[in-house]
């Protein structure tokens, strides 16, 4: 049996683009692969142009305790530098995000390196944010029994407690990463973070619903404040 890392992503908002393209900034329902090794990459102090070997290698699941609210902002940034020369301009873009969301992240593999990984979460070298710099966690990504030894990453999703009481949600979605070909995939398993070489490959997923009842909700204040009931 494998030990799991279980990350606790809860925010206001959070972004997790993985079709970006110029002036539209889109986002997933869920947390991308990538976004989430950024996270742990700053979480480490590790500098974008290093490689993310190890990281990718790690089995990953993500449990979706609060399905966020769809939201995009209209903005304008000024004094803009292109990547044509030194000209600056202003340019105006949608900035899709998720309002209020609560994910369980899992990353499945090497006992070792999620130790580290957990220890940085408790005391990141670089800030920490939620898809993009302005999207500041609402609680730390950090749980101090987030460490679930010998176990499979399905079985450490299901058994952790629900970071809020789901009410009148019926089922919770939870996305595993497969090793097998599935109907289902995302191109964001990063290559290189390096700038000017930026590459992410696909991988496979398989979505499950499971009725919500079967969760057991936690106990403590881990439940985020929200703007909307």
């Amino acid at each position: 049996m494998n030990t799991v890392l279980l990350i606790p992503l809860v925010g206001l908002m959070q972004s997790w683009g993985t079709q970006s393209r110029f002036q539209e900034r889109d986002t997933g329902r869920e947390p991308s692969k990538s976004g989430v090794i950024g996270l742990l990459c700053a979480a480490v102090g590790r500098d974008r142009s290093k490689p993310v070997d190890d990281l990718t290698k790690l089995k990953m699941g993500v449990r979706i305790d609060r399905e966020g609210i769809l939201r995009n902002d209209f903005q304008t940034a000024q004094n803009v530098a292109v990547v044509s020369g030194d000209t600056l301009q202003d340019q105006i873009s949608n900035r899709h995000y998720l309002s209020d969301a609560a994910f369980l992240v899992g990353f499945e593999g090497d006992r070792n390196l999620l130790v580290r990984l957990h220890l940085a979460l408790a005391k990141p070298v670089w800030p920490l944010f939620l898809g993009r710099k302005s999207y500041i966690p609402s609680l730390p990504p950090y749980l101090p029994d987030g460490l679930q030894e010998e176990t499979d990453l399905r079985t450490a999703l299901l058994r952790y407690p629900l970071l809020f009481n789901p009410k009148k949600q019926e089922n919770i979605r939870m996305i595993l990463e497969s090793h097998t070909v599935t109907h289902e995939s995302r191109i964001d398993t990063p290559v290189s973070f390096a700038l000017g070489r930026r590459e992410f490959r696909e991988r496979f997923v398989q979505t499950e619903f499971v009725p919500a009842n079967t969760f057991q909700v936690k106990e403590d204040d881990y439940v985020p404040f929200t703007t909307h009931p």
